[in-house]
């Protein structure tokens, strides 16, 4: 059996990308499908660090008071290179109206946004769960425009017909595939194995820590509420012999950069399913919209874990793109208002990008030098660890690209203003 269904605006992906994009469109009284493969949020995910910008857009929509006790605000990072600390950063001494990123399990805030549409704008925001995008419906004969989706469901298939369909399907987008918008995978030098431990006592569960030591590093992330999650790089696709040499190798690894873990990870790892590998890879995607048809979050540009940069980007790319889709709409909503509105989202939003996947890439480097390199690095972090100024200038890139300086919510920069 075929159900058919029409909106102004199909979204494939429930992410923060597709869910926030989705709230903000249909706060604007554009109608807008959802499909969401999953029956339910309750997932392990590693993307639960957001950033300081999205903390403050959040709760801007409205979404932040809705996930009371459901998140942990961090205070502070640090980088110990070789046993010495080599950099700390205090981001209550940041002047900003929303210093602090925060550690928020996905499901809680996709369950928040998906109530927040679902009770506030009931007749516009329709979240069709279990339903996986198939293929999408082209004009004049499969040549023409996207004209929405086809999705296979469990009750049988389901054609979703939108005058603009928004791929928010993450970092493997089987809409992009399927679209033929071209674009360039770079893998890194590096994959990360991450595990997640009971949280150790003699840690304050509000830092960040990065552990160094020669090529090998690993992220140790609070994880609300009582949970440590642990990434630790190694080579690209050595994942396979990592394995061969069995889990004392493993064990061996973490013992070097954070002893302290010893017993727990002995402990709590006790076979490789108790383990799961990132593969890390930035895509580069030279247009991120066609007729019928706009990219969003890690379709239009895959991020590296490094500073939760997926789910901030994710966020800012919908409340970019909602204005520029309903005043599309009010000039007409045809083909070339939407393309206009596409061109313009890639135009806002593309340097933040840059800039983020700039830093990144700046930080995987650095990570990745050992020998003589490894002095250079540590030589660096204690230059930056000497001045507030330059530790604000570093993290601003990532951090801070939306909100002011000032200890109050104030106006902000393009595209918040716009909310």
């Amino acid at each position: 059996m075929t159900t058919e269904l029409t909106a102004e605006v199909c979204v494939v992906g429930g992410g923060p990308a597709g869910l926030t994009l989705a709230v903000e469109l249909a706060k604007r009284s554009v109608s807008v499908v959802i499909l969401e493969q999953s029956g339910h949020f309750d997932r392990s995910f590693r993307g639960e660090s957001v950033s300081p910008d999205s903390v403050w857009l959040l709760d801007r929509l409205g979404v932040l008071g809705r996930l009371d006790g459901a998140y942990q605000q961090m205070h502070r990072m640090e980088i110990i290179d070789s046993g010495s600390t080599v950099l700390r950063a205090d981001f209550r001494r940041f002047p900003f109206p929303h210093p602090y990123p925060v550690e928020m399990p996905q499901p809680a805030l996709l369950s928040a946004l998906a109530g927040l549409g679902e009770e506030q704008h009931p007749e516009h925001f329709s979240l069709v769960r279990r339903a996986t995008a198939t293929r999408l419906l082209r004009a004049d004969g499969g040549s023409g425009p996207v004209t929405g989706v086809s999705a296979r469901t469990p009750e049988g298939e389901l054609t979703v017909r939108a005058a603009l369909t928004v791929a928010a399907d993450g970092r493997f987008s089987k809409v992009r595939e399927m679209s033929g918008l071209s674009y360039t995978k770079l893998p890194l030098d590096r994959d990360v194995v991450w595990l997640k431990l009971p949280f150790p006592k003699e840690w304050d569960d509000r830092t960040y820590r990065i552990r160094i030591r020669g090529d090998q590093h690993g992220l140790f992330i609070p994880t609300h509420p009582d949970s440590v999650r642990v990434g630790f790089n190694i080579p690209k696709g050595g994942l396979k012999e990592l394995r061969a040499e069995g889990l004392p190798a493993l064990y061996e690894r973490l013992d070097r950069l954070a002893p302290e873990l010893a017993d727990s990870v002995r402990g709590e790892i006790r076979s490789w399913s108790d383990t799961s590998m990132l593969d890390i890879f930035t895509t580069l995607v030279p247009r991120w919209s066609m007729p019928g048809l706009m990219l969003i979050g890690d379709a239009a540009h895959t991020l590296t874990p490094i500073l939760g940069q997926g789910v901030n980007h994710a966020i800012i790319d919908a409340v970019t793109l909602a204005p520029l889709v309903r005043e599309a709409f009010d000039a007409g909503g045809d083909e070339a208002a939407l393309l206009h509105a596409g061109t313009e989202f890639q135009r806002a939003r593309e340097q933040s990008v840059a800039t983020s996947r700039g830093l990144q890439l700046r930080q995987e480097r650095l990570f990745a030098l050992h020998g003589p390199g490894a002095v250079v690095r540590r030589s660096l972090y204690r230059v930056v660890d000497r001045s507030q100024k330059l530790k604000e200038r570093v993290l601003g890139g990532a951090y801070f690209q939306l909100q002011k300086p000032g200890p109050h919510v104030v106006e902000a920069q393009s595209p918040a203003a716009r909310i």
